[in-house]
């Protein structure tokens, strides 16, 4: 590859590694459905309006629905589900949670009428990933060094990453537009209206003070706006048609590294030697299924953002 692909492989990296950072930072004072809801109504009116001045056609009505079904099901269940978890859970470990996925979307589309059947390497992978799971959640005894996650915050990570595996699912064959980053617009403004509507419905907006909202809050929110949500995904679509797939690929094994690093450096989250183990369980679980594909197919296949990083 050469040097501009290596900058932008880097930057999605960091950025997106430091997007659930910017996430703890930015619920400490803005409730975590609303920051959300604020968060991709911006992203997506930007990303909708540019693509509509660049030329591509009003989306057709069938076209809406397909982006409401998979904003929903990624936005709402899947990155409203990582915001609010991470309340409860620190997000360099949220981060692992969210790696597994590549592992559910196996599972689910192996069992779903006339989906792919998985291999025997790939059910390696899934195998070794929820071993890696339960031994992060640890339901025995408490964690040597660090207290023990909070159970409801481990179970709405889970059913975060199913969301997100669904949509991501459901998204392969939908009636979507050809542009990616209209089709990309469009979810997010449905996401975000769901969004609002649920933390309206969990009574978010009652307690929500402009006044009491921090700079470092802020800060989260601009940073996951500008760097999780543009910078970060511009560099990933190019990166799709610039360079090998294995290399871009890498960026779902270096995000949850990232996010631990970030997490117990600047966060000063706890992080001992059975989290460490868990995490290299886990990516070992991630590498053997997208080798797999990879083998399967001739050609590696990508893998979904997952819901910290759109």
């Amino acid at each position: 590859m050469n040097s501009r692909a290596w900058v932008a492989l880097i930057a999605v990296y960091i950025v997106w590694g430091s997007t659930y950072l910017a996430i703890r930072f930015t619920i400490e004072t803005i409730p975590p459905f609303l920051s959300a809801g604020i968060r991709f109504l911006v992203s997506g009116a930007i990303l909708y309006v540019l693509s509509r001045l660049s030329g591509d056609p009003a989306p057709r009505k069938i076209e809406w629905r397909s982006a409401a079904i998979i904003g929903l099901l990624l936005l709402l269940g899947g990155n409203g589900g990582l915001v609010w978890a991470e309340q409860r859970i620190p997000s360099g470990i949220a981060s692992l949670f969210i790696a597994t996925t590549p592992l559910w979307m196996v599972l689910i589309d192996s069992l779903r009428p006339n989906g792919v059947r998985a291999n025997r390497l790939t059910w390696l992978g899934v195998l070794v990933g929820f071993i890696g799971i339960a031994l992060l959640a640890n339901p025995w005894q408490s964690h040597t060094d660090s207290p023990a996650l909070d159970p409801l915050g481990m179970v709405v990570l889970i059913l975060a990453a199913l969301f997100w595996s669904i949509g991501s699912l459901y998204s392969r064959k939908a009636s979507l537009p050809s542009s990616s980053l209209l089709g990309t617009g469009m979810e997010m403004l449905v996401g975000s209206l769901g969004l609002f509507i649920f933390s309206m419905l969990v009574g978010e907006w009652n307690q929500f003070q402009l006044a009491t909202v921090s700079l470092r809050s802020l800060g989260g929110l601009i940073y996951l706006i500008v760097f999780g949500s543009f910078i970060g995904f511009v560099a990933y679509t190019w990166l799709l048609r610039n360079a090998p797939t294995p290399i871009v690929s890498t960026y779902a094994y270096v995000n949850p590294v990232v996010a631990l690093l970030l997490g117990s450096a600047i966060a000063h989250e706890s992080l001992d030697g059975q989290d460490i183990i868990s995490a290299l369980i886990i990516l070992c679980g991630v590498i053997l299924i997208t080798s797999a594909k990879s083998l399967g197919s001739g050609k590696a296949s990508t893998i979904p953002l997952t819901p910290g990083e759109d």
